[in-house]
């Protein structure tokens, strides 16, 4: 287990802070999670405490979890047993097993996020959905940004032509695409967010899933429920990669 998930592993104050979350929050990543057909079986990589567990299971679906964080399953499994430990690398499931699997929040947080993506497509069946919700850290546009890599003209500019770079690469040599990776920003109180070590974003989150087997549905930058009309002009152009957040759901192909 590399530090990051040490980091986590005995968390009390990430358990504590998970099981505060507004449902809003949760809530489109949570019914886009949700299986097609009625009975699925679904799988939320990075469970917390449960909460999307629990919408799948009040969906009517099978639903399971895994996280690195032992106070988080400690309060998960009181929602369901199907919620278990893991060592944050390979998933405890065979290959195709279940029909939806989705990570919020988590790929940021992972020391190989390549083989992280490459693991939850793994567990997906054919014709299975993949959602994958995280921070947007090549924001280019917008305003009162959270972390540090996103705030301010210069890094607003270094990061549009660092992402500009990153499609010249996957084009030309897709075999040496990797993520940027980050130094971890540790704070009192905890804050989940600033400690990722991982610079997300939807176009690299697109062409790692492609790359592992998959057909991407819609890249998105709103991770939560807003006006349809503001939903669609916000994703109307290729100007959703450079603001807010990254919402990708893809399909493992047949």
């Amino acid at each position: 287990m590399g530090e990051q998930q040490s980091y986590y592993r005995e968390n009390e104050e990430y358990a504590n802070f998970l099981e505060g979350w507004d449902p809003g929050f949760y809530a489109k990543y949570a019914d886009t999670l949700c299986p097609d057909e009625p009975g699925g079986k679904a799988f939320d990589v990075g469970c917390g405490v449960g909460q999307v567990v629990q919408h799948l299971m009040d969906a009517g679906h099978e639903a399971h979890g895994v996280e690195v964080s032992g106070p988080n399953i400690e309060k998960a499994r009181r929602i369901s047993d199907r919620c278990q430990l893991y060592d944050g690398r390979t998933l405890p499931f065979c290959d195709a097993t279940f029909d939806s699997v989705g990570a919020l929040n988590v790929l940021e947080h992972v020391e190989e996020p390549e083989a992280f993506l490459a693991e939850l497509v793994r567990v997906t069946k054919q014709g299975g959905k993949v959602v994958v919700s995280s921070p947007n850290f090549f924001r280019a546009l917008g305003l009162r940004d959270y972390h540090p890599r996103m705030r301010g003209i210069r890094n607003k500019w270094h990061n549009w032509q660092r992402l500009r770079a990153k499609r010249r690469q996957m084009a030309a040599d897709p075999e040496s695409a990797r993520f940027d990776r980050m130094e971890p920003i540790r704070r009192k109180p905890f804050q989940p967010d600033d400690d990722a070590i991982v610079a997300t974003n939807g176009v690299e989150i697109k062409f790692f899933l492609e790359q592992n087997g998959c057909d991407v549905l819609r890249v998105e930058c709103t991770d939560r429920y807003v006006a349809k009309p503001i939903d669609f002009a916000l994703n109307l152009g290729p100007w959703r990669h450079l603001m807010f957040n990254t919402f990708v759901v893809a399909r493992r192909k047949s």
